[in-house]
């Protein structure tokens, strides 16, 4: 049975130069239970950052953060001593682990993106860095992010895929399957069906028993896919990852 997460359940912790849509993906279950996780995937924060906004250093502890950027261009300093312009195509993911600092200014036109947050595996692991270049336009799926060992051109130390796409209107796409995890399909822009759903910008879908049915572009769309696996074990001390309401 499809199961849709829609807009108007997510809150807004911050608003105005940085506004935030925060999306716990684990409310697409309406169990009522208290960890609105999805499996290890824990939020993903729809943000949007307005020119001249700076968010100063700031440290985060367990969390996987992958930074998906769709619009502008977010400016990123770290304790690794990188520093460098993130547009989109380029990927970042942050992989904490004990402790990782990082500065993020806005100097041009605003920036809409997504940051991800995942539960990794185990707790006070080694900080890393990724950068990866990307395609920014193409219609099927491309791999983003996999587990350690995986093929993936990023890594997170979680049972996790993600993967995007970006259909124009009126296309068709199937949905890929990854044996053993969980869907949860993702609309950062546009809208979509699927069978009798349809599926706008920040909202989800997911089916725990099957796999996801092909869907239709109803809009140009950017398409944000993950595969989970619901009981990995995983740290609840991230920084984000770990809030659990």
């Amino acid at each position: 049975m499809l199961q849709k997460l829609a807009a108007s359940s997510h809150s807004k912790p911050f608003t105005g130069p940085f506004t935030i849509t925060r999306v716990q993906p684990g409310n697409i279950l309406q169990d009522e239970k208290k960890d609105t996780a999805f499996g290890p995937l824990a939020i993903i924060d729809h943000a949007v950052m307005k020119k001249g906004l700076t968010i100063r250093m700031h440290q985060h502890v367990n969390d996987e953060i992958l930074s998906y950027i769709s619009s502008g261009v977010m400016h990123h300093k770290d304790s690794a001593g990188f520093e460098t312009a993130i547009a989109r195509g380029t990927l970042m993911m942050m992989n904490a682990g004990a402790g990782f600092w990082h500065e993020e200014k806005v100097k041009e036109d605003e920036v809409e993106m997504l940051q991800i947050f995942v539960r990794p595996n185990e707790t006070d692991l080694p900080p890393a860095i990724q950068f990866h270049e990307k395609s920014i336009n193409q219609k099927d799926w491309y791999v983003l992010v996999g587990p350690e060992g995986s093929k993936s051109p990023l890594y997170v130390r979680q049972q996790v895929y993600i993967l995007d796409a970006h259909p124009k209107a009126g296309e068709v796409l199937d949905i890929p399957t990854y044996t053993g995890l969980t869907p949860f399909l993702y609309v950062m822009n546009g809208e979509i069906t699927m069978q009798h759903l349809t599926i706008g910008k920040q909202e989800a879908v997911t089916n725990l028993l099957h796999d996801l049915p092909s869907i239709t572009a109803n809009l140009d769309s950017t398409l944000v896919l993950f595969f989970v696996e619901m009981n990995a074990p995983m740290s609840m001390d991230g920084t984000i990852s770990g809030v659990k309401s």
